[in-house]
This record gives C-alpha cells, sequence and structure tokens, in this order.
C-alpha cells in the first residue's frame, strides 16, 4: 500500500465541509486506487473551538492525533470549510511525498501583531528572537505531526500567557515547530489567500469572484523555492470560498480551468 496524505478539516458547528463535492472530485478524479484507503480514513469528532483561543489549537491536534493512529498516513493536511484544492490529487500527492520540507508558515514580524504579542514571562522557554507568526493552515510530514501532537513543554506556556490580543493559532505550532525543527520547515504556505482589502482575516470570495481571470491570478506569479531549488509551484489549495462558489467551481472544473 502506498503513503497516505490525511485530509483534516475544520469546519463550522454544522460539521458539514460546505464545498464537499469540489473535494469528492479531487479524491475521486485521480489515483482511483487510493480510494478506499481514503474512504475508511473518514471520521468526524464533534469538539467546539474558538478563533484564536487554546480551543482551536485542542481540536487540530485531536484531529492529528486520530490520523496518525493509521500508520499509513505519512503527511497530514489541515484544511477549513472555505478550502478548494487547485490541482488534481495525483500532483499534490507527488509535491508533498516528494519534498523535503513540512510547509508551515513561521516568519519572525517585528511589528505590533508579530513581536508585539509576545509575554516576556514564556521566557527562558520562548525566546523573543524565536516567536514566530503563521497561517493556522499547514500540511506537515508524519515526523512533525508526532511533534505537534505529543508537546506538553509549549503548551502550557502557550495557554497561560498567549492569549487574545495573542492569538494562539498564529503562533503555537510556529514558534515551537522552529525551536524544536525550524531545518525541516519550508517557512511557507502553500494555502493561497487574499490579504489585499485589509482587514483581520483575508478576503472571503463569492459567487461573482469565480472567473478565469480570477484563477490566471492565482496560479500565476508565484516564486518559491521548492526543495532548495526556484520553483513557480507554490500554491496547492486556496482559501476563502463562500457556499455560493459552489456552483461556479464546478464549471471551472469541467472548462479544465481548474485541474482536479
Amino acid at each position: 500500500m502506498p503513503p497516505l496524505l490525511a485530509a483534516l478539516a475544520l469546519t463550522l458547528l454544522s460539521g458539514v465541509l460546505l464545498l464537499s463535492l469540489c473535494w469528492y472530485l479531487f479524491l475521486t478524479e485521480d489515483l482511483c486506487f487510493l480510494l478506499q484507503t481514503c474512504c475508511r480514513s473518514f471520521f468526524h469528532l464533534p469538539a467546539i473551538a474558538e478563533w484564536g483561543r487554546m480551543s482551536m489549537c485542542d481540536a487540530e491536534r485531536r484531529l492529528l492525533a486520530n490520523a496518525l493512529l493509521d500508520i499509513s498516513n505519512e503527511w497530514f493536511i489541515l484544511l477549513s470549510e472555505s478550502c478548494i484544492p487547485l490541482y488534481k490529487f495525483s500532483l499534490v500527492y507527488h509535491y508533498l511525498m516528494k519534498s523535503k520540507y513540512s510547509y508551515v508558515g513561521a516568519f519572525d514580524d517585528p511589528g505590533p501583531y508579530g513581536r508585539g504579542r509576545y509575554n516576556p514571562n514564556m521566557a527562558p522557554l520562548v525566546n523573543i528572537t524565536k516567536w514566530r507568526k503563521g497561517s493556522q493552515w499547514f500540511e506537515v510530514n508524519r515526523k512533525l505531526a508526532v511533534n505537534i501532537v505529543e508537546d506538553t513543554t509549549f503548551y502550557p506556556k502557550f495557554e497561560q500567557y498567549c492569549r487574545p490580543a495573542c492569538y494562539v493559532d498564529e503562533h503555537y505550532f510556529p514558534t515551537m515547530l522552529t525551536i524544536q525543527a525550524g531545518s525541516a520547515l519550508a517557512n511557507r504556505s502553500i494555502t493561497w489567500v487574499d490579504w489585499s482589502r485589509g482587514g483581520a482575516h483575508p478576503a472571503t470570495f463569492g459567487r461573482s469572484d469565480i472567473t478565469k481571470e480570477f484563477f490566471d491570478r492565482v496560479h500565476g506569479g508565484q516564486k518559491c523555492k521548492y526543495n532548495d531549488r526556484n520553483s513557480t509551484l507554490c500554491v496547492l489549495f486556496a482559501r476563502k470560498f463562500a457556499p455560493s462558489t459552489l456552483e461556479p467551481l464546478l464549471d471551472m472544473v469541467n472548462s479544465k480551468v481548474l485541474d482536479f
């Protein structure tokens, strides 16, 4: 049996993955021999989590812990209910399986929304020079998933001292993994978002946004490092898409603008 990807989704209280049909097409259109093993791994873990609080990290750790029980799972992808894939499953599969690094955004932000959230009481375990910020959405290999789940060292510090307006889901995993395994991180996200509209959250896209020109912008103009080499394939997923985008997204799939 080939090693597997485990897709983990944080959803709204309904527990429904609103764009699930996109993910169904993504999982079944390509590499059909994996379908049986993919389906056996679906599970539902009801837990109420609040944005910016430790309950969010608790929910993510629960998802990882359950996915780790299947020894075939080698990579773990954390998604939201508003995420979509940008490419076919085979491309995503090989991109991750061949990667030397896990995809956790972890950068040093000197401003008020980065180092400005640091609490000196976290020293000496967490020094401000190691304080990191990043997106909560990640793609990690099995070794780093185990690091996240088994941590009992950093958790108490973040639970006690990283409270709003220190949003723990943006700092806990990036900081902990930078300290524990910094050389194993790509230090970038492979989930595309649009911050150009300003505010505390990235833009949410509606039905009228879903055009070929929109996805030309998503797919184009990317430059990054993949396995230490220059690459223009830098993002595999995108967010945030409202439920109203499902029909036009399927039109994009049918017209091959989205290839999955």
